[in-house]
């Protein structure tokens, strides 16, 4: 039985397979959606516990797509990790401008290790 369901949302075919992978290992739940359109409907649909979030994507960045979330008054609670590769966090005006829309991020490439680590870490913290 999975212990919580994820909603990756992530344009990558090959890290969606990888973190896939390790997440359905724990055991969670992972649906999967590969663009910002797509992610939107998917967490309106299935409701997750948590959603990955990579900023860099078709149709909506991570932080339009998040920015949705929080100003929807029936998914404002779904905990967003954002997923990005290093230099986008060097951008401090748009992290800023969006630090209080998500928990947390991973940078990419993850350590295993360290990506289910804040899984659990937000999941509990959400229970």
């Amino acid at each position: 039985m999975a212990e919580a369901r994820i909603l990756l949302i992530d344009d990558d075919p090959d890290f969606v397979d990888a973190t896939l992978t390790v997440l359905e290992s724990v055991p969670y739940e992972v649906l999967v959606a590969y663009d910002g359109d797509e992610g939107l409907v998917k967490v309106r649909e299935e409701r997750p516990d948590l959603v990955l979030l990579d900023i860099i994507m078709p149709t909506q960045d991570g932080f339009h797509v998040c920015e949705k979330l929080k100003s929807d008054p029936e998914l404002w609670s779904i905990p967003v990790i954002m997923l990005t590769a290093r230099h986008y966090l060097e951008d401090e005006e748009m992290t800023a401008k969006h630090a209080d829309q998500f928990v947390s991020y991973v940078v990419k490439p993850f350590v295993v290790r360290e990506l289910v680590q804040e899984v659990r870490k937000v999941l509990s913290a959400n229970s």
